[in-house]
């Protein structure tokens, strides 16, 4: 089997994006557009891909690190000139290039290895990934011959009007022989309006030199669609996720509302979870079996146990054990681990905070940096103490331990196993195993005070 490269196209400014963030950043369904189209290539088991970098190139190259090789294009002169940059790294190889723009997040690693697929059965010089459109207006037609090769690509100002009815279009995803695409480029022209080095071009030279040029058509018109602004953005966004959706459904998921539910591209979901309308989840977020999540909570980067029920809430950069009840309006902050059958309630939140089984902290309560066994309770409207303006210390609850409502535990500080701290507490102190730690003034009544107080006045 020959090698497989590909060439992704992400060096142009994206001036109609309007943004001061580099156009093949932007997100769909949480992930760069760059990402996605690199992460698919991975998916197609080629053999090297070289990202084309220009504006940008920096946060380019932060974003997909040695998951590619990268080339500089300096000066933006065409998608011909782009795919040069490259030559140092693929000219000479034996095999097959796909070149694809860094701004089709959708295109999927099946398209792309059934396009190269195609490409080497057909023993083609040259294949453009194309697709059928009702309304092709501002799209290159693809114009065949009659053995239904690829005779030309016409743009749309190019094109007379019998031309101007093929419904056919190129969707700027090509495959090329290796070595005659490097050959070819040698022999583009810029002589055009825009003085720009073409990529298309390739496929007249290699016809000239009668080398074989094919298409592949892709049924999947959606999976073409370029972003160059925000309303294309917004309808990349929205195709995706309709795609992420339908794929956890038909995978054992209820989406209740799929129209307002919104579920990234890594996220792994169990089956037989349920997820509510106004649902985000986000990130690497992995979730177990017989989870239900929502209405109108926000999960990223958290694994999730089976199970569990997050209502109203946000849970992040967490771990989430099985039969765990969380809200509602609950805010679990980065590096919280939650044992199995812990309980948080309305209105708690809890910040790098570990809680063993069974604990509960079932209302009003903030919970930070503390190290909590494992069948704790933890009283309405009680704090752990943890920033001392400079500092943050540690609180350490052991097992069974029992912290009554509205309680302060000025970290650091541990409450043993079994210990008792009464309501109203502020704890300063270590309290020893099986003892009642009270740290309250004693009550004064004055009999009579507000009498004398009204007389005064």
């Amino acid at each position: 089997m020959s090698k497989r490269f590909a060439v992704v196209l992400a060096a142009g400014v994206g001036s109609r994006m309007k943004s001061s963030l580099y156009k093949v950043l932007h997100p769909v369904c949480g992930k760069p557009m760059v990402q996605h189209v690199v992460d698919q290539l991975h998916k197609s088991q080629l053999d090297e891909i070289v990202t084309i970098v220009g504006h940008g190139a920096e946060s380019v190259q932060e974003q997909l690190g040695d998951q590619t090789a990268y080339a500089i294009q300096g000066e933006q002169l065409g998608t011909g000139h782009a795919v040069q940059m490259a030559s140092s790294q693929l000219e000479g190889k034996q095999g097959t290039t796909v070149v694809v723009c860094g701004d089709t997040p959708l295109l999927t690693s099946e398209t792309i290895s059934q396009l190269m697929n195609q490409h080497e059965q057909e023993q083609a010089k040259v294949t453009v990934l194309t697709t059928e459109v009702e309304e092709p207006t501002g799209y290159g037609r693809i114009i065949r011959n009659e053995q239904g090769h690829v005779e030309k690509i016409v743009e749309e100002k190019d094109a007379n009007e019998t031309e101007k009815a093929v419904q056919e279009i190129n969707t700027g995803t090509y495959c090329f022989d290796n070595k005659l695409l490097f050959d070819a480029l040698k022999q583009v022209s810029n002589n055009n309006a825009q003085g720009e080095y073409y990529l298309p071009d390739v496929l007249e030279i290699a016809n000239n030199h009668g080398e074989k040029v094919a298409a592949f058509q892709t049924k999947n018109v959606s999976e073409t669609v370029g972003v160059n602004d925000r309303v294309a953005l917004s309808k990349a966004e929205k195709l995706l996720k309709d795609r992420i959706n339908e794929q956890h459904m038909r995978n054992g998921v209820s989406i209740v509302d799929p129209d307002n539910t919104y579920i990234g591209a890594d996220v792994l979901i169990g089956t037989d979870v349920t997820i509510e309308p106004g649902t985000h989840i986000k990130g690497q977020t992995r979730v177990g079996n017989y989870t239900t999540i929502g209405p109108n909570t926000e999960v990223e980067n958290c694994e999730i146990g089976e199970g569990s029920t997050i209502k109203q809430s946000v849970v992040t950069d967490s771990y989430v054990g099985s039969n765990v009840q969380i809200g509602p309006f609950a805010h679990i902050r980065p590096e919280s681990h939650l044992e199995d059958e812990v309980k948080i309630g309305n209105f708690v939140e809890v910040k790098k905070t570990s809680m063993q089984t069974g604990s509960k902290a079932s209302h009003l309560s903030y919970l930070g940096d503390a190290e909590i066994g494992s069948d704790v309770n933890v009283g309405c409207g009680s704090i752990t103490v943890n920033y001392d303006g400079r500092s943050k210390h540690k609180t350490v609850i052991e097992d069974g331990a029992f912290i009554g409502c509205n309680s302060n535990l000025v970290a650091p500080v541990k409450v043993e196993k079994g210990a008792y701290v009464a309501a109203g507490s502020t704890i300063t102190k270590n309290v020893p195993e099986k003892a009642l730690s009270i740290a309250r003034s004693r009550q004064e009544n004055k009999e009579g005070y507000v009498e004398r107080l009204n007389k005064r006045s």
